[in-house]
């Protein structure tokens, strides 16, 4: 903690409660206080002290181009010169739907939202309007915004924390939801059968990013494809972490699996708030005002965060960001072995393109109970060795890290040096 850093958390806890307003940014499952950011550029963050560190958080992986690349900053200048809101529709909508069903061939139509949480959320109440059920079928770590009927043995920061489940969830809620192990095909079978009927959806984050990093096995998904058709309810992929992020048509192209709804974030507004969601026609098409489903948003579509997104998915296609990404995320991994090789600590590493995570637990890690084998004190440790080197990573063992095509070679060298050094004297 720096002093000016300390002085402006203090005041914070006067009148923010726990003086963050996102609970993972308070620092507490790595026993510390957070640093406060004065400015940001490219791969680097500087905190109000001055202290420099390569950030691989990118605001929680928005940041794909970096912090501040000049043609998104550029583009939501050009914006607002036009109008900070208008309640109103305007082109960029459009060219950001055009976009985004181009990119994701299951998504025919698509609406904005401000949030990834109201983008599951939305998802969800489709779900049970185009079904006319109301159970849904959600994974064990898997985290889907601070939803009622998804806080039910989540990710992120409630894992962080300790709490799985929220506090002023109504029980009602809860019974509507049937949270499985991630990777249990068997499980999911059951609870079709035991629910018959009564199931609108399955929804899934087809590459857990919220309780470490780990991976759907073979035909996992494929299985859920086939179970949601077979019984007629919807299948949803939450890709707000992973869309646009580890492939142009995200996580979906890659396992080839053809969701009906998916939810959006991050990557699409260059870093201001900003969400959607999108499927099949007919299932849009039940939205409002042409339909019975009810789904509104004063601010969706803003023109800045449209601006902003549309600048930075064009420009990571223009310089085929994917392939750039890999190579970053490639290098970064054979310097996070080599270390971990060297090393006598028990590490498990997971990566796919930029995100990645490790794990300070042994054997295979492919659902949140293998994450939550984890030497959390070890953790601890190594990120607040890593920081005081000048290396940012997730301030919690149940989240992932990122890299962003402003990270150049060097910087991955450092860091994997800093790593190195980290991991031999733990």
């Amino acid at each position: 903690m720096t002093s000016r850093s300390f002085e402006l958390f203090a005041a914070a806890q006067k009148r923010i409660p726990g003086g963050v307003n996102s609970p993972v940014r308070a620092f507490r499952h790595v026993g510390a206080e957070p640093f406060f950011v004065e400015c940001a550029r490219g791969a680097k963050i500087w905190d109000v002290d001055g202290n420099e560190y390569i950030d691989y958080i990118g605001s929680w992986g928005p940041a794909i181009l970096g912090h501040a690349p000049k043609l998104v900053v550029d583009a939501v200048r050009e914006a607002a010169t036009r109008g900070l809101s208008f309640g109103i529709p305007n082109p960029l909508e459009v060219e950001m739907a055009e976009l985004i069903c181009a990119w994701m061939p299951s998504i025919e139509k698509a609406r904005m939202v401000n949030s990834g949480t109201e983008a599951t959320m939305s998802c969800i109440r489709l779900a049970r309007g185009f079904t006319g059920r109301d159970k849904i079928i959600k994974f064990d770590g898997c985290y889907h915004g601070h939803v009622d009927a998804l806080l039910v043995k989540t990710g992120s920061g409630a894992l962080t924390h300790g709490r799985p489940d929220s506090a002023g969830v109504p029980q009602a809620f809860v019974d509507l939801t049937v949270s499985l192990p991630f990777n249990d095909v068997e499980l999911v079978r059951k609870a079709f059968r035991e629910n018959k009927n009564e199931i609108a959806a399955v929804i899934l984050e087809p590459i857990p990013a919220n309780a470490g990093l780990y991976f759907p096995q073979k035909n996992f998904l494929s299985i859920l494809r086939d179970e949601c058709t077979r019984h007629g309810a919807l299948l949803i992929f939450d890709e707000v972490m992973t869309g646009f992020r580890i492939a142009r048509g995200g996580a979906q192209e890659i396992y080839g699996v053809t969701p009906d709804l998916t939810a959006l974030g991050k990557v699409i507004g260059g870093g201001l708030p900003v969400g959607a969601f999108g499927g099949r026609a007919e299932i849009m098409d039940q939205l409002s005002p042409d339909g019975p489903v009810y789904q509104a948003g004063t601010l969706s579509g803003n023109p800045l965060a449209m601006a902003a997104g549309l600048a930075q998915l064009r420009e990571l296609e223009r310089i085929n960001g994917w392939k750039l990404l890999e190579q970053l995320g490639g290098q970064f991994e054979k310097f996070a072995r080599d270390a971990i090789a060297k090393a006598k600590i028990e590490i498990t590493f997971h990566r796919i393109g930029s995100m990645f995570c490790l794990f300070f637990a042994r054997g295979r890690i492919v659902d949140l109970g293998g994450a939550q084998r984890s030497d959390l004190k070890m953790f601890s440790k190594f990120f607040h060795t890593c920081l005081q080197q000048g290396v940012y990573f997730a301030p919690s063992q149940f989240e992932t890290s990122f890299i962003s095509t402003a990270h150049t070679s060097k910087d991955i060298e450092r860091t994997g040096a800093v790593i190195h050094k980290v991991l031999a004297e733990l």
